[in-house]
């Protein structure tokens, strides 16, 4: 439990470097990844009513019932999509959840959606997601042992901003790990 003086130099803080303080504490941990990841879908989907992965990747409406969670921790260099050694640490967090996930659910299939701000082309940050997305995924893989077959990727590039602005913005960078296997054939 933080004591007011606490409360008052976090929130003196984020005033000053809003960015910074923001940044260095949105990397959930494993149990809590695993957590949003596991919990059920907002609303069902009949067996009749499930798509194709590629079907999924193509409809938001459908995305946004699955259990998700953003993380904003993971710093790429600028222009690459390279995961850099010094964020494995946090990339071994999403490891260990969807380690452990698999081992509770069996066949769970995870999305990695990745995500850019609004600076630069449309196609330029369409790119950059996807290749961030595929080299999360890869690192994963290579990396930290996650079974390839449990992860698909895309790459959103600005498309679906959290912080609605044409300027750069650290909340838009980022990953959406989504629980998708309730709604594939």
């Amino acid at each position: 439990m933080l004591n007011r003086r606490q409360m008052l130099g976090a929130a003196i803080a984020a005033c000053l470097m809003p960015g910074a303080a923001m940044a260095q504490s949105s990397m959930p941990s494993a149990s809590q990844i695993q957590r949003r990841l596991e919990v059920a879908p907002a609303q069902r989907v009949r067996p009749q009513d499930r798509v194709t992965v590629q079907e999924l990747k193509r409809r938001p409406d459908l995305r946004r019932r699955a259990p998700s969670i953003d993380i904003q921790a993971i710093n790429f260099e600028f222009d690459s999509a390279e995961v850099p050694r010094s964020q494995y640490r946090k990339v071994a967090q999403i490891a260990d959840a969807l380690k452990q996930l698999r081992r509770r659910r069996p066949g769970t299939v995870v999305l990695l959606e990745g995500h850019t701000d609004a600076v630069g082309s449309f196609g330029y940050n369409q790119r950059l997601s996807e290749q961030r997305a595929a080299s999360l995924r890869r690192t994963l893989v290579r990396q930290f042992g996650v079974p390839a077959r449990m992860m698909e990727t895309v790459g959103y590039g600005e498309e679906f901003l959290l912080v609605p602005t044409q300027n750069e913005n650290w909340r838009n960078r980022r990953v959406t790990l989504r629980r998708i296997d309730d709604f594939i054939r």
